[in-house]
Order: C-alpha cells, then sequence, then structure tokens
C-alpha cells in the first residue's frame, strides 16, 4: 500500500483578519521610541539633522505600518488533517512547515495583553522534530481552543510514539 502523497500547495487557511490590526498596533508601539526620542532631539538639539532624521524614520515608519500586516496575511496559513499540521509563515523568508499528526507531542495556546485585547491566541504544536515546534500566530481565540482540542483528540487516536 503507498502513502498519500501530500499536495504542497498553499495551507487553506488563513489566520484571523483582525491579526493585520494586531501586528500594526504591535509594530506602532515598536515605532514611538524611536519617534519620541528623535521628537525630543528636534526639541532640544535644534539644527536641520534632527528634522531630516525625524523625516526619513516617519516615512520608514509609515511604509512599514502599511505594507507589513498585510503582507504577513497574505502569507501566513495554516490547515490541518487527519494525518498533518501544514503551516505557511514569514515575511521577507517563508518557510512551509508539515508535522505529522504522529510527531506531535504537546498542543499549547498562547496570549498575550495585547492578542487578548485583539481577541487572538497563538498555536504552538511541539513535535519529535530537531527543527523545533509548529506555530500558527493569529488564530481567533476559538479557532486556536477548538484546534488544539482537535489536534489533541487526534494526537490519541493516531499510532506511534511521537518519537
Amino acid at each position: 500500500m503507498t502513502e498519500p502523497v501530500l499536495d504542497l500547495r498553499p495551507p487553506a487557511n488563513l489566520v484571523c483578519r483582525r491579526a493585520v490590526l494586531f501586528w500594526t498596533t504591535r509594530a506602532a508601539l515598536g515605532w514611538v521610541l524611536p519617534l519620541v526620542s528623535e521628537l525630543l532631539w528636534l526639541v532640544f538639539g535644534g539644527g536641520t539633522a534632527p528634522v531630516v532624521v525625524l523625516v526619513v524614520t516617519a516615512v520608514l515608519a509609515v511604509a512599514h505600518l502599511v505594507v507589513m500586516p498585510q503582507w504577513r496575511y497574505r502569507v501566513h496559513r495554516w490547515e490541518t488533517t487527519d494525518q498533518v499540521v501544514y503551516t505557511q509563515s514569514g515575511w521577507f523568508n517563508q518557510e512551509r512547515r508539515i508535522a505529522p499528526v504522529s510527531r506531535i507531542q504537546t498542543v499549547d495556546t498562547e496570549r498575550g495583553p495585547l492578542e487578548r485585547l485583539f481577541g487572538l491566541a497563538n498555536l504552538t504544536v511541539t513535535t519529535a522534530s530537531a527543527r523545533g515546534p509548529v506555530h500558527i500566530h493569529g488564530l481567533d481565540h476559538d479557532t486556536a481552543q477548538r484546534l488544539a482540542a482537535e489536534l489533541a483528540t487526534r494526537t490519541q487516536a493516531t499510532v506511534g510514539d511521537a518519537t
């Protein structure tokens, strides 16, 4: 009997649409310190150099906040079957991972304060792989909970020792 061949198409499911706003907010928080520092430099230092630096930083920040979340949303995907967990992630370096259900050791969900604010959760599937766990970021909280329960059930029902 031959094993079924996995179609290496992009996984079927996009992450939650709210992940775009979450990624934008998280990135915006990262731009606050540089922009405030440069504003203080402008106010207390004077001259044209702080103006140029502030403008360049502001342009980079806006470009990052507009492009990155949309790009991540289009790339980040996931799918599960009875046999595998299949993910696609990345921004510049894009990665596809396929984790056999028979190799799953743990399934965890995680929500930081910002994820809770947006109703999101992250799913981590730890496998017996040197490559490390498979992550699905930006899931709706209910979807993450349901998926964790389904994967745990499938793992228990799968023959194998997850090593």
